[in-house]
């Protein structure tokens, strides 16, 4: 078994206590849970830079904790298991997937239960945290280097995750890691101004309805006023939507405030196909078509674009290169 292994905490039901649950200062859990797994396990535990739930957790909580793991790697430490509420848990995966590539071994893992009774002074009697924490470190031994999302002994691609279900103990679905995907070979060395940057960037997604073309035209033209930086349009089916030359001539609009438009699909998996005659329009406007595995991959890869040019052309131009 790998003996240097860095054990991030970044909060969530896994070490919430009370009722109702609240979170366990991180000063007081990451010794019981150090003393859990002192027998089994040799790992080296550490604060995240950001502990919180992870409901309120944003792109530059996730770019701190990929410069903290980068630091990490400068002291010879390649093995990373995280801690992470479920929430965002498929956004953060999708985050260190882009950020950190294969440079490094990471598994993200969280629990639908708490580790410790709601007094906080031993174990809770019904949990999945600790198993899943254990499939987490057992993994991260085992798998080539790369990201990945450990939930309910199932071993995902990190960027394909998503959260299926609030409540079930097996709440993740995605694609899994012993099928081969193109992945983000090369990493991202984050800086500190990636993060004051990212505190800036700023995303949308509508998930159209079936009301009619007039109405949609009056929700997007409210956007006018201040659009977002990317606006995902999440379509029907395999990315469907019907469209006329006034919802063209609207996303042109966008695209010249500086908000390129994304089609995407409402479906939670599966590609968009542009192969029905209604998605011809696609080719007469500034509009991109989302390649990723998911809306949290979207997310993730919208943010490394913005991050790393600074213009709605560059994003344009350079959309299809990774």
């Amino acid at each position: 078994m790998i003996k240097n292994i860095a054990l991030i905490y970044m909060g969530g039901t896994f070490g919430c206590v009370g009722d109702p649950l609240a979170p366990m200062p991180a000063d007081l859990f990451i010794p019981k849970l150090e003393q859990i797994l002192a027998e089994q396990y040799f790992v080296e535990c550490h604060h995240a830079p950001a502990i919180k739930d992870s409901s309120a957790c944003t792109a530059t909580d996730w770019l701190q904790l990929v410069q903290f793991i980068q630091q990490l790697q400068s002291r010879q430490i390649q093995h990373f298991v995280i801690i992470h509420g479920t929430d965002t848990l498929s956004y953060a995966s999708a985050v260190l997937a882009h950020f950190i590539g294969n440079s490094a071994h990471v598994v993200l893992t969280g629990s639908q239960y708490p580790l410790l009774n709601a007094q906080g002074n031993e174990q809770r009697e019904f949990s999945d945290a600790l198993d899943n924490l254990k499939f987490a470190l057992d993994s991260v031994s085992k798998s080539n280097a790369g990201v990945y999302l450990a939930f309910h002994h199932q071993l995902l691609h990190a960027q394909t995750a998503l959260k299926q279900h609030t409540t079930e103990l097996n709440a993740f679905a995605g694609l899994e890691a012993n099928i081969a995907i193109q992945t983000h070979q090369s990493c991202y060395q984050v800086k500190v101004e990636d993060i004051a940057k990212a505190a800036e960037f700023n995303c949308m997604s509508i998930m159209m309805q079936p009301i009619d073309l007039a109405q949609q035209l009056n929700n997007l033209n409210n956007l006018l006023a201040r659009p977002p930086h990317f606006l995902f349009l999440q379509g029907f089916g395999t990315g469907n939507l019907a469209v006329n030359d006034t919802m063209i001539a609207l996303i042109d609009q966008l695209y010249e405030q500086g908000c390129i438009s994304v089609l995407t699909t409402q479906v939670p998996f599966g590609a968009t196909d542009q192969r029905y005659a209604i998605a011809e329009w696609v080719n007469h406007c500034k509009i991109l078509l989302n390649e990723s595995y998911g809306h949290a991959d979207l997310y993730a890869k919208a943010l490394k674009m913005y991050l790393q040019y600074d213009t709605v052309e560059q994003w344009h131009r350079h959309w299809y290169d990774q």
